[in-house]
């Protein structure tokens, strides 16, 4: 039996089905005779939204038997509360919203639809609801009742879910996984699952003797047994790949844009839609380090750079996160979930708005649909807190505001889970669809160790608070290579948060993120003074100094201090 959730900017949502209870908080209208087989697709859609209310829209489409009655229940995550509304009958119990017909469009023939609408207000984040119930019963699986099949069972090949992550195993790269048992204490945590990094033309096959993509999606299937299993790639070979930086730059130069389609993206969509893999879920992190830079690092901005000014003249990182967007989501088991960077380079006002409309831009073009795009990650590769407990971003100490310390720097988020839903909420209001995907890279971001504070800072003044009780202990925030103190974060697990797909360790611990000092390799990467632990500092990080680690090698080289480094300051410890 299939069960398919819709990723187009209307969540389908269907169900056949006789009975069920409704949203938390609400009981469900029982359905009388003629009202049970409700087949269902709902759009939800926010017409208007200002600083403390919203006006929404509802079509609801009875796909099954005709109904002679209906009644439409959701929960919302957030504070919302519907004060007014037409053409429905709509109560709310706290979270849980029940929306009844009313005397007029209680019938809905197969195909029918009906229509309503109301006003709302909210605080903070206006979070669209996830899941919707149709006479009692959750629009989220399509069935058929002479099928015997139990629902229970696993997709079959080729059926997206709403979440990869759920119920699934995540595939341990054993070249990885090798590399972290040879180290002492590393057998603790060389059975995670991390990011196949497919980073140059070469890795598609393989370098030298390593593992090839056919490879790591053979060994994923010997891994996979009777359930299900996600394997996690890095699409990392953009023309001018990450313009503001010289440790990550890749092998195709700025104009390169033909040869990253045919030599790069092109093989590895072969693979990926060979038969032979349709049962594994395959994830894919498209390109990061590339749209932000087209908003923070071009012309105009004090952090600009001669590179990312080419990119955003020739449209080339839009072209071809584009086209790979489309060729990956034209296959049915890859889920794609494209960069939006991290709260400590997106979340200010001029950053972060014109970043998601970039990401929606690239996503509607080049063959690409919004469609194609099942969800989004954060803070690949980086340091940040998952989640500050010490202090909120709504906090006042001796009169300032938490914003104008020097460590937030007047950003609106503190963290990459406050982040990345703020940015979820954003996307989908922008047309992505409403079951949007989060991840969050928490393979280096623990922070812990002795150096962890146990509560928040002192109240003297704002910036002691905020030093005092941060557990991301970088000396600024825009420093990003090989952090001293850093610590593995939260274990890989599904459905941590709302809207959170998963936490994942995409970036493999204990691989550099940039080479100490300049070193010749025949991978195109360069010597960035971020990695240099003597570097005073740049516009990025406010002229402090890099914080790296010493004597690192190339970016993606195993780094066995690193790996040290982060076990020790692992958080939750090992």
């Amino acid at each position: 039996m299939s069960r398919i959730r819709s990723r187009a900017g209307t969540a389908v949502l269907t169900a056949l089905a006789l009975t069920g209870a409704a949203g938390a908080g609400t009981a469900a209208a029982q359905p009388d005779a003629g009202t049970a087989a409700a087949a269902c697709s709902v759009e939800y859609k926010v017409q208007n939204q200002w600083d403390s209310g919203f006006t929404t829209a509802v079509t609801v489409t009875n796909n099954g038997a005709a109904v002679n009655n209906w009644n439409l229940t959701w929960s919302y995550a957030g504070n919302q509360k519907v004060t007014s509304g037409w053409n429905a009958d709509i109560s709310q119990s706290g979270a849980a919203v029940t929306a009844k017909n009313v005397s007029y469009n209680g019938t809905l023939a197969t195909g029918g639809s009906a229509s309503f609408g109301f006003n709302g207000t909210y605080s903070g984040s206006n979070a669209l609801p996830t899941t919707f119930k149709l006479n009692g019963v959750t629009c989220n699986e399509e069935t058929d009742p002479t099928d015997p099949t139990d629902p229970t069972d696993p997709t079959e090949p080729g059926d997206r879910v709403d979440n990869p992550y759920a119920g699934a195993k995540v595939y341990v790269n054993p070249e990885w996984s090798a590399k972290a048992k040879a180290e002492t204490g590393g057998s603790r945590i060389a059975d995670q699952p991390t990011g196949v990094w497919l980073d140059r033309i070469a890795a598609i096959n393989g370098v030298g003797d390593g593992m090839g993509l056919r490879d790591h999606l053979d060994a994923a299937l010997a891994q996979k047994g009777s359930g299900e299993e996600v394997v996690q790639l890095v699409v990392y070979d953009l023309p001018g790949r990450d313009c503001a930086a010289l440790a990550s730059n890749g092998e195709l130069g700025p104009t390169e844009i033909d040869k990253y389609k045919t030599d790069f993206i092109d093989p590895i969509a072969a693979i990926l839609a060979d038969p032979k893999y349709a049962a594994l879920r395959i994830v894919t992190t498209i390109e990061i380090d590339s749209l932000p830079n087209l908003v923070t690092n071009v012309s105009g901005r004090p952090t600009a750079t001669p590179n990312c000014d080419v990119m955003k003249a020739n449209g080339n990182y839009q072209k071809g996160v584009g086209y790979a967007l489309d060729k990956l989501g034209d296959i049915k088991n890859v889920y794609n979930y494209i960069d939006a960077g991290h709260h400590g380079w997106l979340g200010w006002d001029d950053n972060f708005g014109a970043s998601a409309e970039l990401f929606k831009t690239a996503a509607s073009g080049n063959g690409a649909k919004l469609s194609d795009v099942h969800g989004f990650i954060v803070n690949t590769a980086n340091y940040s807190a998952l989640k500050e407990n010490n202090f909120a971003i709504g906090d006042t100490v001796a009169g300032k505001s938490v914003r104008e310390s020097k460590w937030v720097d007047w950003n609106r988020y503190t963290d990459e889970l406050s982040y990345a839903q703020a940015m979820r909420t954003k996307l989908v209001s922008l047309g992505f669809d409403q079951n949007l995907g989060m991840l969050i890279d928490t393979s280096r971001n623990g922070w812990g160790g002795t150096a962890r504070p146990a509560g928040p800072g002192a109240t003297t003044d704002v910036d002691t608070y905020v030093d005092g009780g941060r557990y991301d202990r970088r000396i600024h925030l825009g420093n990003w290579c090989n952090q001293t103190g850093a610590g593995l974060g939260e274990r890989p697990q599904a459905n941590p948060a709302t809207g959170i797909d998963a936490y994942v360790w995409m970036k493999p611990p204990g691989e550099s993120d940039g080479s100490s000092k300049a070193i010749d390799n025949d991978e195109g990467k360069g010597f960035d003074r971020m990695c240099d632990p003597t570097y005073t500092g740049n516009p990025r990080n406010n002229n402090h100094m890099s914080g790296a680690l010493p004597d690192a090698p190339v970016s993606g080289h195993w780094f066995s201090a690193q790996f040290q480094e982060l076990m020790k300051n692992a958080y939750p410890a090992l």
